[in-house]
């Protein structure tokens, strides 16, 4: 029983293993990386500035948007949505700023995905036919602007990648008045427009 019970401390840990990889030689590729949980995080906060990246793009790759620059002397909104065409993106979430009463009181409002610049027009164009509401759709391919707000989660059985979580940010003149992020990632109840734009 002794012997038992001291074999099971002396269990030997993973550096010990003549097979297991060095710690230095493990944390190497991953480094520099930022990495995704569904917990809260933190994410941007009201007050801060909105990423000044180049990286977003709207219609094709080459037609480069910067959400700083754009909203640097104005006021709108920035809908974050996990996926293109998916159900409650297109049937709830977008929709439910297309079609509210204060769309126009909001400024410029934008939808961003993780998704390709093709994708998020074709995706435009079907739920926003004559582009009436003035919604710009915006692709963050790589995820960079999404990384950068620290608003992106894991779920590749669904997704296959990182993808943005669900939220709404306020913006006015560059900085963030306020933030509307999904706990569960992907719900629709606090960055619906109703609770966004009242």
């Amino acid at each position: 029983m002794a012997m038992a019970f001291r074999a099971l401390r002396r269990a030997p840990t993973a550096l010990s293993s003549p097979f297991a990889p060095s710690l230095s030689a493990a944390a190497r590729p991953f480094a520099g990386a930022r990495h995704f949980h569904a917990s809260r995080a933190a994410f941007v906060k009201v007050g801060e500035a909105i990423p000044d990246l180049e990286v977003l793009q709207e219609g094709s790759p080459g037609n480069k948007v910067n959400l700083a620059k754009e909203l640097a002397n104005a006021k709108g909104v920035i809908v974050g949505v996990p996926a293109a065409f998916s159900g409650a993106c297109s049937q709830k979430h977008v929709p439910s700023y297309i079609q509210h009463p204060k769309l126009r009181e909001a400024g410029d409002v934008f939808v961003v995905a993780v998704n390709d610049a093709f994708v998020m027009k074709a995706w435009a164009d079907q739920l926003d036919p004559t582009h009436e509401s003035g919604i710009r759709f915006l692709a963050d391919p790589a995820g960079e602007f999404t990384k950068a707000l620290d608003l992106g989660f894991e779920a590749p059985a669904i997704f296959g990648d990182t993808r943005a979580k669900r939220y709404a940010l306020v913006v006015e003149n560059g900085k963030v008045k306020s933030v509307h992020v999904e706990p569960d990632n992907t719900g629709t109840n606090v960055s619906m427009a109703d609770k966004v734009l009242g």
